[in-house]
């Protein structure tokens, strides 16, 4: 069983940056596919960013390089450094982990862990 709370959302005006950081109750993150999710109001989940254990980064198209994934192993935590927000970026944010191996996914069913989530609010 893996446990994430996730910290950092808050209100900020459109252009402005947040750093978003989920802390996981487990050894090591190291072999756990990590990854960021976000819904809107009335809309669907859909992730943002997944981080597997080893290689390359995969992001919503969409997001057009404005968000960077990263995660710090030793201190069990995933960052997400949002920049240059906009309004449409308005969400509550999710982490969600799988334990098991898994090619890089942004789809919801390919993970099992989910924390609480934190708000985020893109004012214009």
């Amino acid at each position: 069983q893996v446990q994430l709370v996730e910290s950092g959302g808050g209100s900020v005006q459109a252009g402005g940056s947040l750093r978003l950081s989920c802390t996981a109750s487990i050894g090591t993150l190291s072999p756990l596919t990590m990854a960021w999710f976000r819904q809107a109001p009335g809309k669907e989940r859909e992730g943002v960013a997944c981080s597997p254990p080893s290689g390359r980064a995969t992001y919503l198209d969409s997001l057009k390089g404005r968000f960077t994934i990263s995660r710090d192993n030793a201190k069990n935590i995933l960052y997400l450094q949002m920049n240059a927000l906009e309004p449409e970026d308005t969400a509550m944010y999710y982490c969600a982990a799988n334990d098991r191996w898994m090619n890089p996914s942004l789809l919801r069913l390919r993970y099992p862990y989910w924390g609480q989530g934190t708000q985020v609010a893109v004012s214009s």
